[in-house]
């Protein structure tokens, strides 16, 4: 395994046209993540924490600077590269679950595997083990209208474990759920990320669950600043 850190950003800046104004998000920013580590990205509703996310995920390019995963450039990468990268090796959660609709939760864990081109069975055996881990043993062919907002949450997190990624972004993962479902939320991704020793980056607003990570990042005015919760 490679020494050097998973995620390594520099001068990272990005910046929206809306319609006659350019409205600046990230400015310069500077980040350094290790493999394994579990830090959580905190700041108001708009200070920019997803567009963060998705500039480290390969979702989205920054206006400047530039972002190592791995070693590898993202900005060298070409569009098809980004993708087998993210499919492979990065596990997304959205706030807003993203399942699809007309797909049951075994075969919204499935897809991503089989986009990862494992073979069926595979994907479903892995599919089923990591729903069972969930506690959805009993909900894996309902569709999402049929499950609660945690239980799709949950889907969502198997579903970004299935190809083993070496990178999690949770973006606000409990901002739907109440706060009992939410610490359930918090504690289940926090146990499966200590079994595989994958890296977290979770975003939240939240100081509570940001106190469950041992780096916290502030993001204020486009900006960072780094500190360590006490052990």
């Amino acid at each position: 395994m490679s020494n050097q850190p998973l995620l390594l950003a520099k001068g990272l800046s990005k910046a929206y046209l809306m319609g006659q104004r350019t409205i600046e998000v990230l400015r310069n920013i500077d980040l350094t993540v290790e493999r394994g580590e579990f830090l959580a990205l905190r700041g108001a509703s708009g200070a920019g924490k997803s567009t963060l996310l998705h500039l480290l995920g390969g979702l989205d390019l920054p206006n400047s600077g530039e972002i190592s995963f791995d070693g590898q450039n993202l900005r060298q990468l070409s569009s098809n590269e980004l993708v087998k990268l993210r499919n492979h090796r990065v596990g997304f959660i959205f706030q807003a679950y993203h399942l699809l609709p007309e797909l049951s939760a075994l075969e919204n864990v499935v897809l991503p595997g089989r986009m990862a081109r494992t073979s069926v069975n595979q994907a479903v055996t892995k599919a089923k083990d990591l729903l069972t881990r969930v506690g959805l043993a009993e909900r894996m062919e309902h569709r999402p209208y049929e499950l609660s907002g945690g239980e799709q949450q949950r889907v969502a997190i198997a579903r970004a474990l299935i190809n083993n990624p070496d990178l999690i972004l949770a973006d606000e993962p409990t901002g739907n759920l109440d706060s009992h479902t939410g610490d359930e939320i918090i504690n289940l991704l926090c146990a499966l990320r200590e079994e595989k020793q994958t890296t977290l980056i979770m975003a939240t607003h939240s100081a509570t669950i940001a106190a469950r990570a041992p780096r916290v990042i502030e993001l204020q005015d486009g900006q960072l600043a780094n500190r360590l919760n006490p052990a």
